[in-house]
């Protein structure tokens, strides 16, 4: 089976939404009678240590039935005619890639799939990356994943309505290095944000533009996971969108600088969420950090560095890329205490708060295959090596 036929990143979500209901013979979900409308966007969050993640999408297919295969009937997809190459690096700070829409039966789908085009000997590098200071190299796709990554979604499609799809991919946790052979492998990491408005679903604010912008993350995040990611821009402006509805924690990384934390950030449909302007910038105090290395067993496992502060919330600091040959990673965390503050609505000032009580102190986490390990570690000192092996 080929990548073009069967690379697939399918999404969990909570609900893509348009309104209605019908019935449908496809099998799986039900349908609601009638047609709509499927329209899919494409969105990035940052990369880490690449000027370019280039993917050539070819379609994107929906099915009502989870179970369903690629030469199964009842599939609707959008076509992109010519299939489009794509600098997901160019897609971060708001910006969106209409890849679409397609009229469909109104229903609920329940599967999604992102389809590329192959590297082959016509287009070498239809799926490439360049890393910093290094040329564009193919992307490969390892045999484990020529069948895509299944996994539920819930899209309601209702009749006369569109429903806008927004697929966030992100490129930093789906390019992993191949120990030193100068190859990579695509390891697509997808979610899918439900609606698009003009009117809310963002958060905007800024942080000091001396922070090296390749280095500094911005997310928001829910209980320790992130939603959406992005980068300030040049002028350290930032624009986290689209956003699901609900409440977050707005986290601030950078190099050399101490985590900052914004709790019970809220995000809504009818309006933007502005967080605060260029004259009280958020500027994380210079700190030192502490090397993190390790080992995983397999290679395929993700890890990450967690940090629970005082009275909460948990927060995701880091996570590194692990090897895809030898298992292998490395990461720096901040010693330096991190800084927290309430939400409150600009312009009023952030009221920032040092959490010493947390300072240095973190948790890897290590997942695969659905299993979960964790291994506390004490920055304050040297970190010995860590390594987690699952079954």
């Amino acid at each position: 089976m080929t990548l073009r036929h069967a690379l697939a990143t399918l999404l969990a979500c909570a609900g893509l939404a348009a309104c209605g209901g019908s019935s449908d013979s496809s099998g799986g979900g039900g349908g609601i009678g009638g047609t709509g409308t499927m329209h899919v966007l494409l969105t990035d969050a940052p990369s880490c240590g690449y000027d370019e993640v280039n993917v050539t999408v070819d379609r994107v297919r929906v099915h009502q039935s989870p179970t369903a295969s690629d030469t199964d009937s009842g599939w609707s997809e959008v076509v992109l005619a010519p299939s489009r190459r794509i600098d997901l690096l160019t897609l971060t700070n708001g910006v969106l890639e209409d890849l679409g829409q397609t009229a469909l039966p109104a229903g609920t789908y329940t599967q999604l799939r992102l389809v590329l085009v192959d590297n082959d000997a016509a287009h070498p590098l239809a799926n490439s990356v360049v890393p910093t200071g290094g040329g564009e190299t193919a992307l490969t796709t390892p045999s484990a994943q020529q069948s895509g990554l299944k996994m539920n979604v819930a899209l309601t499609v209702e009749p006369n309505k569109i429903a806008d799809v927004v697929l966030d991919f992100d490129a930093c946790k789906s390019v992993v290095k191949r120990g030193n052979s100068g190859q990579y492998n695509l390891k697509p990491v997808i979610t899918v944000i439900p609606v698009v408005s003009d009117a809310g679903l963002r958060v905007l604010g800024q942080v000091d533009p001396a922070l090296v912008p390749d280095s500094t993350r911005v997310s928001l995040q829910q209980g320790g996971v992130p939603v959406k990611t992005t980068t300030p821009d040049a002028t350290g402006r930032f624009v986290l969108y689209p956003v699901p509805v609900g409440t977050y924690d707005l986290v601030v990384v950078s190099a050399g600088r101490a985590t900052v934390v914004v709790t019970g950030v809220p995000v809504v449909d009818s309006a933007f969420t502005t967080l605060n302007g260029t004259t009280l910038p958020i500027t994380p105090p210079v700190t030192t950090t502490r090397p993190v290395t390790g080992n995983v067993t397999p290679s395929t496992a993700t890890v990450r560095a967690l940090q629970t502060l005082t009275g909460g919330p948990t927060i995701e600091v880091a996570w590194p890329a692990v090897d895809a040959t030898t298992g292998g990673f490395d990461l720096a965390v901040p010693i330096g205490a991190t800084l927290k503050a309430p939400y409150a609505p600009s312009p009023a000032t952030l009221a920032f708060a040092a959490d010493s009580g947390s300072a240095g102190r973190y948790s890897l986490e290590a997942m695969s295959a659905g299993a979960t390990k964790t291994q506390a570690i004490d920055a304050n000192g040297a970190v010995a090596p860590v390594t987690f092996a699952f079954p």
